[in-house]
């Protein structure tokens, strides 16, 4: 387990904060297309609070054979939580401690999945865009809750665009027959279409995608290890952004 210090000059305010993305905003790569699905590895990641403790419980990420999906490393950090919980600005509370588990061995992690938006949010820059620019890493968002959407038709691999004006920003994309969509994205260095052809190739039994689905299951699992967690420890599970 690693423990991950703030980093120096993180901002802690919303008004800096969101300066911060504004200027990061801009290096976002969006014409590289990515990795072909079933290649490499894929790695997911999850995050959990203790708030009573002023700690980022478990930063745990979970790296993947692209093509068999089997595991092929576990790796958790822990981190005090940087920042406050504000709508639109998540990656700033979570971010700290996500690079420290990624950067752990086996190296490197391939495409990072987050369980969050990339360029489908209303500035433009979600989580995946901003871990992606931070760590360099080639990063694409699934979320489980899209924004306003067309509903795409009711079978598996169905999508409907997510527009801003006339641009698309974001898929509506049915991983399941007859099963609410997600919501894939570009987030840096990897397309809207390969966005949303990992997620088809990471939903082979369920709606969201085995690298989101096995880094909750460890991030829960080390939640029950912590030791002298408080009555009042308790996970945090916000909607991604």
């Amino acid at each position: 387990m690693t423990s991950v210090p703030i980093p120096d000059g993180w901002p802690t305010a919303e008004e800096a904060a969101r300066a911060v993305q504004d200027e990061l905003r801009g290096r976002v790569v969006l014409d590289e297309p990515g990795p072909p699905p079933g290649t490499g590895r894929v790695t997911g990641a999850d995050v959990a609070y203790d708030d009573e403790r002023d700690l980022v419980d478990e930063t745990t990420a979970v790296v993947l054979a692209a093509a068999s999906l089997e595991v092929v490393a576990e790796i958790t950090a822990v981190g005090r939580i940087s920042f406050p919980y504000v709508p639109g600005l998540l990656a700033f509370r979570e971010i700290p401690t996500v690079p420290a588990a990624l950067d752990a061995p086996p190296r490197p992690p391939g495409l990072v999945v987050c369980d969050g938006y990339g360029l489908a949010r209303p500035r433009r820059f979600g989580l995946a865009g901003h871990l992606g620019v931070l760590t360099g890493l080639q990063t694409i968002g699934v979320a489980k809750n899209p924004f306003a959407f067309t509903a795409p038709a009711t079978s598996r691999g169905s999508t409907a665009p997510l527009l801003a004006g006339i641009k698309e920003v974001g898929r509506a994309l049915r991983t399941r027959d007859f099963v609410k969509p997600v919501c894939g994205s570009a987030g840096h260095r990897a397309g809207l279409a390969n966005a949303c052809a990992h997620t088809l190739a990471l939903t082979p039994a369920h709606r969201l995608p085995e690298t989101t689905r096995r880094a909750d299951a460890l991030c829960r699992r080390a939640l029950r290890e912590v030791p002298c967690r408080t009555p009042h420890g308790r996970r945090e599970t916000p909607g991604r952004v």
